[in-house]
């Protein structure tokens, strides 16, 4: 395979994940929400192409949320896309167990990527649930 993986980079959030996650009709995450203002997760890229992103969310718990995970829709090699957001999510869940989560958690949609996310050992829990913030 000829896939990288790397953290995310200073400009990744302007220059890439803002612009995917318009194309997917969603709406970008304030860069302050994300954990380490943007930097604290991890792309995955094809023959230097990036591919998908995701982040890790530690907590004062055990828990790792994993969450934000988000795929470049323009590149037209879907079975690597598939493959590269499944190393996505085991590198996700890999560090976050290094770094000493017990439990890592998401949320999640998509069908596709609750397929892998189960592939990769997780579980469903509750179902027709409703994501709620305040900013405080």
């Amino acid at each position: 395979m000829k896939f990288n993986v790397r953290v995310l980079k200073e400009n990744d959030y302007e220059d890439i994940l803002v612009g995917w996650w318009e194309d997917w009709k969603w709406i970008p995450p304030i860069k302050d929400f994300l954990p380490l203002n943007g930097l604290g997760g991890i792309m995955v890229e094809w023959d230097g192409i990036p591919v998908c992103a995701g982040f890790i969310i530690q907590t004062n718990s055990k828990v790792a949320w994993i969450e934000w995970i988000v795929s470049n829709k323009n590149f037209k090699e879907k079975l690597h896309r598939k493959d590269a957001l499944n190393l996505l999510v085991q590198t996700l869940t890999d560090v976050a167990k290094k770094t000493g989560s017990t439990y890592a958690y998401t949320i999640l949609k998509s069908p596709s990527l609750i397929n892998i996310y189960k592939n990769n050992g997780y579980l469903g829990t509750e179902q027709n649930i409703n994501e709620m913030i305040k900013k405080i």
